[in-house]
């Protein structure tokens, strides 16, 4: 029997202030890479909560996602796939943020146009669209996500 098909979930946080949008800086096999605040969902957790915990163990902020940017599918490698949730958030000012998580170098507020200069040290193609989604107002309500059989 063939092996089934269990692709990773994931969640992120398109954060925004003032036209620059926050990014985590990791380093990934040796290469300084950019990603949102994002990460995986543990047992017995919410995806919104996953999105909530991921923005600050990553970031150092307590940030609630106002709505769902989309859900998308990613094949890393052969063996390497996600499901990722991507939630937004929009604050009146760019805070000053520290990650907690010691697997992130620092965290960056960054315009689009600097961010798309950084493309070939985005973490995946994900991290653009997430932005370029979010930019073209695509929103869906928290409450399409039920959590509560968990």
């Amino acid at each position: 029997m063939a092996e089934r098909y269990k692709p990773n979930t994931t969640v992120a946080c398109v954060i925004e202030a003032n036209g620059k949008y926050l990014l985590v800086e990791e380093l990934i096999e040796g290469k300084i890479k950019y990603n949102q605040p994002a990460g995986h969902l543990e047992a017995n957790e919410s995806i919104v909560d996953a999105c909530i915990r991921e923005v600050k163990e990553e970031t150092g902020l307590e940030i609630k996602p106002q709505a769902l940017v989309s859900i998308y599918q990613f094949t890393a490698t052969d063996e390497l796939a996600f499901v990722r949730y991507t939630f937004c958030a929009s604050l009146d000012n760019c805070l000053n943020s520290k990650p907690i998580d010691p697997a992130i170098n620092s965290t960056k507020w960054l315009t689009f146009s600097e961010i798309t200069s950084l493309k070939p040290q985005l973490r995946s193609p994900l991290v653009l669209k997430s932005i370029e989604d979010y930019r073209n107002d695509k929103r869906y309500p928290l409450e399409i996500l039920n959590d509560r059989w968990l």
